[in-house]
């Protein structure tokens, strides 16, 4: 199930290494997580729920749900998503609710080291990344977190060809974005970085901004700074329909971490849900990794992506069957079949329309939600934005939030595109390092260039909606954050 061959990535694994499963030896790789590594073995089944002992697997592989839990070395609760392999690591299913072995210590947890700067970003993607360089540039000490293993969030999984102008990465790839910009936090003596941390919490600890941290699920950190950047990114949305849990039924992003970041094939014949511009990036990203797509299914009535997206799938020989709908999945213990229907002007499934597709894989491309519970818990006040895709903080047009010193960037602030994720970093970064007391004025007409850049990039069609969603977030001018 790894794959060997790709028209336009090239995987480097690492050193071979054997973890065990359910006792038995599986061959993995250095650098890789335990789920990608048990799913180049044709493991689907990772854990079963409590109550009906129905099987679980992957879903988000970024860290945000609790699909793919696992009992490392006798510790339960262990994300496989994004925990690394170890040679002779002792991997079992999970079994509901399991309790900590008598035989094992929970860590000790002593006084915590704590780590200080200026600015302190949470959150390693396009948003975060800009943010921290920026700063960094500004004047800035930076501290950069990051629950994964490596920096870039979304950016390392996209093999496309992104929009806009030259100085926004236009025409270069996604992956090639990721580089470029840790190569550029790499370069900045400026930043530390913590990689397989987890922020945990937002405290006010006198003047400064308290970030409570886990590093690799067994040491605890703290990180202090004068004013925080949150970018942590955004999770995917679940539909409800029937059996929606079996295992083979994945969030797109899963999908594209599975095959474009570690180059394992997902399945052999797979349904997509949505025909978003996700929804059709996937699919051409799918047949350059071997998989056979066997169909797009949309509920509006026309497809919701770019034009160009859409005309590159249909070259391809994919149908795309809006004005429908998934019932049901079927399998036992994973997805075998799909069944869909077409809907009529109400959104119901129109009886004798059901069309069944022989899958063993469902990818699920029905949106994004922002990942604000940090802010939440920070005290910033939220609001519905429906245009944004779900709850998010209010802010100033330097994103900057209602609680003086935390600004928030990317997806976290509202679903966009990775594009307008970077420039809202930039923004984020230079405010908070101005805020900080350490960037001087001069920096305002970056600012002011990169909002320019933003208004610019939303002027389009696809942009109207989120310019409404925006105005919705956005803080009255003159209006003061709160302390």
């Amino acid at each position: 199930m790894r794959i060997t061959e790709h028209p336009v990535l090239q995987f480097r694994r690492g050193r071979k290494v054997t973890i065990y499963f359910e006792g038995q030896p599986i061959e993995a790789y250095e650098g890789e997580t335990i789920a990608m590594a048990l799913h180049a073995a044709g493991i689907r089944v990772l854990s079963h729920s409590g109550e009906k002992h129905r099987p679980r697997g992957l879903f988000c592989a970024i860290g945000k749900c609790s699909s793919c839990l696992v009992k490392v070395n006798g510790i339960p609760n262990v994300r496989s998503c994004i925990t690394l392999v170890e040679d002779g690591m002792r991997i079992d299913m999970q079994r509901g609710k399991e309790t900590l072995p008598r035989t094992v210590k929970p860590p000790e947890w002593g006084d915590a080291p704590r780590y200080k700067a200026d600015v302190v970003v949470i959150g390693g993607g396009p948003a975060g990344l800009m943010a921290a360089i920026h700063a960094a540039d500004a004047g800035a000490r930076v501290i950069l977190i990051d629950e994964q293993p490596k920096l870039g969030g979304q950016l390392v999984k996209q093999t496309h060809k992104f929009f806009g102008k030259r100085e926004q990465f236009a025409g270069v790839r996604g992956v090639e974005i990721a580089r470029i910009l840790t190569e550029e936090v790499k370069k900045r003596e400026k930043i530390q970085v913590f990689t397989e941390t987890s922020a945990v919490g937002i405290f006010q600890d006198g003047d400064e901004k308290l970030v409570v941290g886990v590093r690799k699920n067994r040491e605890l950190l703290e990180f202090a700074g004068k004013t925080l950047v949150v970018a942590t990114g955004a999770m995917e949305k679940m539909i409800p329909f029937e059996n929606n849990d079996l295992p083979g039924i994945y969030g797109a992003g899963a999908i594209q971490t599975l095959m474009n970041t570690y180059g394992v094939k997902p399945g052999d014949r797979i349904l997509i849900v949505g025909a978003g511009n996700v929804g059709l990036i996937l699919a051409y990203q799918l047949i350059q990794a071997g998989v056979e797509v066997k169909a797009i299914v949309e509920a509006m009535p026309k497809v919701g992506g770019y034009f160009v997206h859409a005309a590159k799938v249909r070259r391809l020989g994919i149908p795309i069957l809006t004005r429908h709908t998934i019932l049901r999945a079927e399998g036992k213990e994973r997805v075998e079949k799909a069944v869909v229907a077409q809907l009529d002007e109400n959104w119901g499934p129109i009886p004798g329309t059901e069309k069944v597709f022989e899958v063993d894989t469902i990818a699920l491309a029905v949106g994004l939600r922002p990942s604000i519970e940090l802010l939440h818990q920070a005290g910033c006040q939220i609001k519905y934005v429906r245009e944004l895709g779900g709850h998010v903080a209010l802010r100033d047009e330097r994103m900057e939030t209602t609680v003086q010193g935390i600004f928030v960037a990317g997806d976290s602030a509202g679903i966009e595109e990775a594009t307008t994720a970077m420039l809202e970093g930039k923004i984020a970064g230079i405010a908070a390092a101005l805020k900080a007391g350490v960037a001087s004025p001069k920096w305002l007409k970056e600012i002011e260039k990169a909002q320019h850049d933003l208004e610019e990039f939303r002027s389009g069609p696809f942009g109207k909606h989120v310019i409404e969603g925006i105005k919705k977030a956005l803080l009255p001018a003159g209006g003061d954050s709160n302390a």
